[in-house]
């Protein structure tokens, strides 16, 4: 049994050895391209100096903005209504300027303009202010309205009326101020305090001496009153 049993390996062994290929084998080939292979630290400082010019430059041409449509303005129609203003005439624009009023220190005076002698259109001289300089009669730029005068008549009217008589000095606008008390008639009627009065509503126009409006001369303004 031990012989036989040797035997039978020895024959299994044999086997196994008859059963090996000893040729020698090749390594295996690839259907694709060959295998390249490169180093990218061998590339320059210049290469990429070149790659970076070779780049195209991109120029903004940005499209200006589009303006705004206008917006329209609203349009406020006004009541119309007239306005305060007195109409005159270029001479008495000029008259009103009291810029152009003499002075005590230089400008021409009164006394030169009126040895000068009197001139077309010039005022009349009627007397002598209360103090003591010329007194012309005014010449009205508006006659007061009866409705004006009518608030400052006495209480006692005289039956028969009568008329009141002031001095007044022509200031700018065709205005007067400084009024005084000249006369009245009758006596005893307060006519010329009720023109005193009234005054500030007056629109005068200023004496021409000389051919030129003299605005602060004295004059003189009367009131006739009548009863109906």
């Amino acid at each position: 049994m031990s012989f036989a049993l040797a035997l039978a390996i020895e024959v299994a062994l044999l086997l196994a050895l008859l059963t090996l290929d000893w040729r020698e084998k090749k390594a295996p080939e690839f259907a694709g391209d060959r295998l390249t292979t490169f180093d990218i630290s061998a590339e320059t400082e210049q290469d990429k100096s070149r790659a970076v010019q070779k780049q195209p430059e991109v120029v903004a041409n940005p499209k200006p903005p589009r303006p705004a449509p206008p917006v329209p303005k609203p349009i406020v129609e006004l009541p119309p209504r007239p306005l305060q203003m007195i109409e005159m005439t270029q001479e008495e624009f000029k008259a009103a300027d009291i810029s152009k009023l003499g002075t005590a220190g230089g400008g021409e005076s009164q006394g030169q303009q009126m040895a000068e002698g009197p001139r077309p259109g010039d005022s009349a001289r009627v007397g002598t202010a209360p103090n003591g300089e010329p007194l012309y009669r005014a010449e009205w730029y508006r006659e007061p309205t009866d409705a004006e005068l009518h608030a400052y008549l006495p209480k006692r009217m005289p039956e028969g009326g009568g008329w009141g008589m002031i001095a007044c000095k022509t200031a700018p606008r065709f205005k007067v101020e400084d009024c005084v008390e000249l006369g009245q008639g009758p006596a005893g009627s307060h006519l010329a305090g009720a023109v005193r009065q009234a005054a500030w509503q007056f629109m005068v126009r200023p004496p021409r001496v000389g051919g030129k409006p003299m605005i602060g001369e004295w004059v003189s303004i009367r009131i006739d009153y009548t009863v109906e």
